[in-house]
């Protein structure tokens, strides 16, 4: 399921990182400006969850880490926390970044295979 279906499903607000890069003329790969929208885009979440309303965060979370930290955060604010993982086969998440690098933005900063294989479980092979 996508976010956006996920947040249309549970009319919820819908906070995507990639797409709040892209209208601020960043990229993904400008770790200064992505960790300053990933802290605005928390605390907005933040001011929305205290308004009694859900919000879908898109953020990524590849690590374990991350997921568990930003879990930890949401329920120290006192509201439900649904995580929604998804674990493709890594042959499937590159056919979709595939696709996704053919699209603008994209296709000026698009995902190499080593960045897939980079972000992956050491488990999986790429």
């Amino acid at each position: 399921m996508s976010d956006a279906r996920l947040a249309l499903d549970r009319g919820a607000v819908r906070l995507t990182k990639d797409e709040w890069l892209w209208a601020l003329g960043s990229s993904p790969w400008d770790e200064p400006t992505r960790e300053k929208v990933e802290h605005e885009l928390w605390r907005l979440a933040q001011d929305v969850l205290h308004l009694g309303l859900s919000v879908v965060l898109d953020f990524g979370l590849w690590a374990r880490i991350e997921r568990d930290e930003l879990r930890a955060a949401a329920s120290g604010l006192g509201v439900g926390v649904e995580l929604h993982y998804l674990d493709a086969p890594t042959d499937e998440l590159w056919r979709r970044l595939e696709a996704r690098n053919s699209q603008p933005p994209w296709d000026s900063y698009p995902i190499r295979r080593t960045d897939l294989a980079d972000h992956s479980p050491p488990w999986v092979v790429g």
